[in-house]
């Protein structure tokens, strides 16, 4: 994500390394090759030509003091005008409604359906909501089972009525359901096309008069890069919807979407999707995402994924084990699952500043903890619970059962009992207790 971007930016903000102090000549020269940076980015090209004119503004217009060098100085004023390019601050959803009524709207394979049910997990979890999904894509023929099968796994009921080809009746009775049964928040997954037609505006404008919803959000696919910052223009003609989400965020994308929509539509991009797995969203905060493209990571939302997985029971109890050198591979299994909750691995990893351009040129295969599983699934339920008894034998039918090799069993068992070690080391250091997550 903005990969090519931050490499980009990085190299421009060179040009002025070694400068004694900002010029108009050394500035011009620099955003020269910011601006090509952000249209190789696909950024759309009035919001590159404003946005540069507006750092070249507030460039000369600053004295630099002894302590700042010039190069500091310009990345301070990028990262901010970034910022505000892409709304300056969070925005919120709103769900004030009874029960609250959100309305999806987009194109076909943006990711309306993911995102619906990925919204409907983050609402209950996180604001204690009670969703309801709908099914008022009457046209795809997976959309009602995809949606279905999605609420089963998050376990949210879904709306649906097989034989009515009538979106507007099918949103207008769900929210009756939705009355009736105590749901206080109505999500509705509505229909798209391959590309923007008249048909389609007139159903999704008819379904959004008929349930007036409290929020409409522009699911859009921001590897389509600046076609979906004209689709999203020609929806919100339409719709005058309340927020974008950007979907596949984690892909191979250019970033011109995220840094273009605001400036084009004048709406807040609300959500970002950054993976596949349904705890893969995030609320999107502006100036993390500048902090990330020029490479400074993200911290806060590392935090905040660690903490949304953080179990305080769990915690106690892991505490209690670890201090009597009882952590075994049934405990070391479950951190990793909670690790693989937190999303994609590369993307964890860049967050952490500085680490990002460590690592930009590695492969960090999300199934990176696949063989460790393997291994650990292959021993039997007292090996998990008493790690102490694998001896040779033991780890030799361990190695066959997981399709990895001897050395493999070692090394993992080796770097088991070093982490096992530490981990009590700590406890005692702290006097028998584990520190506390800041919540």
């Amino acid at each position: 994500m903005f990969e090519s971007l931050s490499n980009r930016l990085e190299r421009s903000f060179k040009i002025l390394k070694g400068e004694g102090k900002i010029t108009e000549i050394n500035v011009a020269e620099t955003l020269k090759d910011v601006r090509r940076a952000l249209l190789d980015a696909d950024v759309n090209y009035k919001t590159a030509k404003q946005f540069t004119e507006t750092v070249k503004e507030k460039a000369l217009g600053q004295n630099v003091l002894t302590a700042v060098k010039p190069e500091q100085l310009m990345v301070k004023i990028v990262h901010d005008e970034l910022a505000a390019l892409m709304g300056g601050t969070a925005s919120d959803i709103n769900l004030k409604g009874s029960p609250a009524i959100i309305l999806m709207s987009g194109l076909q394979g943006s990711g309306k359906t993911t995102f619906s049910g990925k919204l409907a997990k983050m609402l209950k979890s996180k604001k204690g909501k009670n969703p309801l999904l709908v099914a008022a894509d009457v046209y795809r023929p997976a959309a009602i089972e995809q949606l279905k099968i999605l609420g089963t796994q998050i376990e949210v009921p879904v709306y649906f009525e097989e034989d009515n080809k009538n979106p507007v009746q099918i949103a207008q009775n769900a929210i009756k359901q939705a009355k009736q049964n105590g749901h206080d928040l109505v999500i509705i997954d509505t229909a798209g096309r391959l590309a923007v037609d008249e048909e389609m505006m007139k159903e999704i404008a008819a379904i959004k008069d008929a349930v007036k919803p409290d929020e409409i959000l522009f699911v859009v696919d921001s590897m389509t890069g600046q076609d979906a910052v004209n689709t999203a223009k020609e929806f919100n003609d339409r719709l005058n919807f309340d927020g974008v989400v950007l979907t596949k965020l984690d892909g191979d994308t250019r970033g011109g979407a995220a840094l273009s929509i605001r400036s084009v539509v004048d709406k807040p991009i609300k959500f970002v999707g950054t993976g596949e797995k349904m705890e893969a969203l995030d609320v999107f905060h502006p100036e993390r995402m500048a902090d990330r493209i020029l490479g400074m990571g993200d911290i806060v939302s590392l935090v905040e994924r660690a903490q949304e997985q953080y179990d305080e029971e769990e915690a106690r109890r892991l505490q209690k084990k670890i201090a009597k050198n009882q952590f075994d591979f049934n405990d070391f299994i479950g951190q990793i699952q909670q690790i693989k909750k937190m999303g994609n691995l590369k993307d964890l990893a860049s967050m952490i500043p500085g680490v990002g351009k460590a690592i930009k040129d590695l492969d960090i295969d999300d199934d990176a903890f696949k063989s460790i599983e393997a291994i650990i699934y292959s021993m039997t339920p007292k090996e998990r619970s008493n790690p102490e008894i694998l001896n040779g034998s033991r780890r030799q039918r361990v190695a066959k059962g997981s399709g990895t090799t001897i050395q493999e069993v070692n090394k993992l068992i080796k770097q088991f009992d070093e982490t096992r070690k530490m981990m009590k080391m700590m406890t005692q250091m702290k006097g028998g207790k584990m520190p506390k997550m800041r919540r």
